[in-house]
């Protein structure tokens, strides 16, 4: 960016603008594979997020970040309201706040509802490099909704996944969910009736319902196989807690994060944890060492995945002449 318009003025990226970008979800787990290892050694400043909480389940936070060896700051301020769907509203919406690594000056202004979406499927792909079996084939999704579809876009490109079973408490998601994402991915996708047909028999099941601070546990004890890794990107809503116990390794992308939902309520019977992604990626911790491990990753959604990936579409914004201009 020239330095004439730096600190005169930002780009305005829509929802319709970040999406356009055409930013890969294969460049995406790179950018975040990157950031973990930074986190692993230390190397970026990420508080623990805050926030309000004005209605039962839904939340209002600001996620700052900085990574160095990425130049990358700025904070994202996102909404999760469950009660949206019935207004014909989505769970998910904010914004992100994109500055100049050097100067502080705010660079650009994003939605994040595509980029959250994106960064989170990434965030379950990239976990599941390290707690997944390589020859994982099957998945099992328990919630139909966008990151239902985004986190089975991500472990497609990171694993020969043939067939999924879809879940979804509306039959007429699930059965959506299932014809779109067969034709989309070229996989067999069923769409099961029942919740134990998306677990028993999967080598990957990702859990993407609401994020609920008192449970549901739909899924019960016995259900995941030996072998199975387990995402829960609605934290532990779907899980019975002595599901949960059947873990071999339980794991999360940032601890302080978890600590922070415990002060509020969640995750009242979760096993330890065994270490955090960028532990993982690093090798300071060990991921899967047998192929009989029940492994899980509770990965929170951090700002440090937004900030990862929306210097990326910054640049690529810039560079096709995407977005809007605006005075400061």
């Amino acid at each position: 960016m020239s330095t004439a318009k730096l600190g005169k003025n930002l780009l305005y990226l829509s929802q319709a603008d970040v999406e356009s970008v055409g930013l890969g979800m294969a460049e995406i787990i790179a950018a975040l594979e990157t950031a973990f290892r930074e986190k692993g050694e230390g190397r970026v400043e990420m508080p623990a997020k805050i926030g309000i909480h004005p209605q039962t389940d839904a939340f209002l936070h600001a996620m700052p970040a900085s990574i160095p060896a990425q130049k990358t700051a700025g904070m994202k301020w996102v909404a999760g309201f469950p009660q949206n769907s019935k207004r014909g509203l989505p769970y998910v919406t904010g914004l992100l706040i994109l500055n100049d690594y050097e100067t502080g000056l705010p660079l650009a202004v994003m939605d994040c509802v595509w980029i959250t979406a994106k960064r989170t499927g990434a965030a379950t792909a990239l976990a599941a490099r390290y707690l997944a079996r390589p020859e994982s084939k099957t998945v099992g999704i328990l919630g139909c909704g966008v990151q239902g579809r985004s986190n089975l876009q991500a472990l497609k490109v990171l694993f020969q996944i043939q067939k999924a079973f879809a879940y979804d408490t509306d039959p007429e998601r699930r059965e959506a969910f299932a014809k779109e994402m067969s034709s989309q991915l070229g996989i067999h996708v069923v769409a099961a009736s029942h919740p134990k047909e998306a677990v028993s028999g999967c080598d990957v099941v990702v859990t993407a319902g609401p994020i609920l601070r008192q449970p549901h546990a739909t899924i019960q004890p016995g259900w995941m196989d030996e072998g199975t890794f387990a995402s829960l990107v609605d934290f532990d809503s779907y899980w019975h807690p002595d599901a949960l116990r059947e873990a071999s390794k339980f794991c999360t992308d940032d601890t302080p994060q978890l600590d922070y939902y415990r002060e509020l309520g969640y995750f009242k019977d979760i096993p330890p944890v065994h270490a955090e992604l960028g532990e993982l990626v690093t090798k300071r911790k060990a991921g899967r060492e047998n192929p009989r491990e029940r492994t899980f990753a509770c990965n929170l959604g951090i700002a440090l995945d937004d900030f990862a990936t929306a210097p990326l579409i910054y640049a690529a914004a810039l560079e096709r002449g995407i977005g809007t201009w605006l005075p400061l």
